[in-house]
């Protein structure tokens, strides 16, 4: 790569580090499904295939549709609030539950295919989800000169893909803790406070701003 190709897919790569980085309800999902061991590379491809495809569109103008029409971040931020609502319910219900921890191994995985629609509503549902992709990321790399957007968008995308296996893969690190069924119940208890916090943020979002 020369100087200027290098410089944009080095931009791209740190900006969206930087963002994703951050203990939120997608995080926490993969998170989770990583010390279980279940279904983790479908989950790391479908996040990084998510976010290229966001980061994608925000670099092509979906920034500025959005910012001209506000009535679709609310749409948004309603449907994430509830959606994170409940499985913020489901979450404290296992934490309460010393009975409900399952630990890596043990009992039947959940179907991929439940799996892949949950985190879909984690990355789709969530309107900070479009803010750190499309928005932010997406204008920056929208001021890229000519072909230079593309290669910071592949910068980007590789920052998201390198992110998510190191999070679902390197999760497997920490499963001698997490043999413990009271280890289960506090992450689910954090999971179900943060779950509950960005569903009142985005209620506020969506109702109060």
């Amino acid at each position: 790569m020369d100087l200027p190709v290098s410089s944009s897919f080095i931009t791209g790569f740190g900006l969206c580090l930087g963002l994703i980085v951050a203990i939120g309800a997608q995080n926490a999902f993969v998170l989770r499904q990583g010390l279980r061991r279940e279904h983790v590379l479908p989950i790391v491809v479908f996040c990084f295939i998510a976010d290229a495809l966001l980061i994608t569109l925000g670099v092509a103008g979906m920034a500025r549709l959005i910012a001209a029409h506000p009535m679709v971040a609310t749409a948004f931020a309603a449907g994430g609030a509830a959606f994170l609502l409940a499985y913020g319910a489901r979450a404290a219900a296992r934490a309460l539950r010393p009975g409900s921890m399952a630990l890596p191994g043990s009992g039947a995985a959940a179907p991929l295919r439940h799996v892949i629609l949950q985190l879909a509503g984690f990355t789709f549902l969530n309107p900070h989800t479009f803010l750190d992709t499309v928005v932010l990321v997406g204008s920056v790399g929208a001021q890229q000169a000519g072909a230079l957007k593309w290669y910071f968008t592949a910068g980007a995308a590789s920052a998201s893909g390198l992110w998510f296996a190191g999070l679902g893969y390197g999760a497997r690190l920490l499963a001698p803790l997490f043999q413990r069924p009271v280890a289960w119940r506090v992450l689910d208890g954090i999971v179900a406070a943060v779950m509950f916090l960005l569903a009142g943020l985005m209620a506020w979002q969506a109702f109060g701003a």
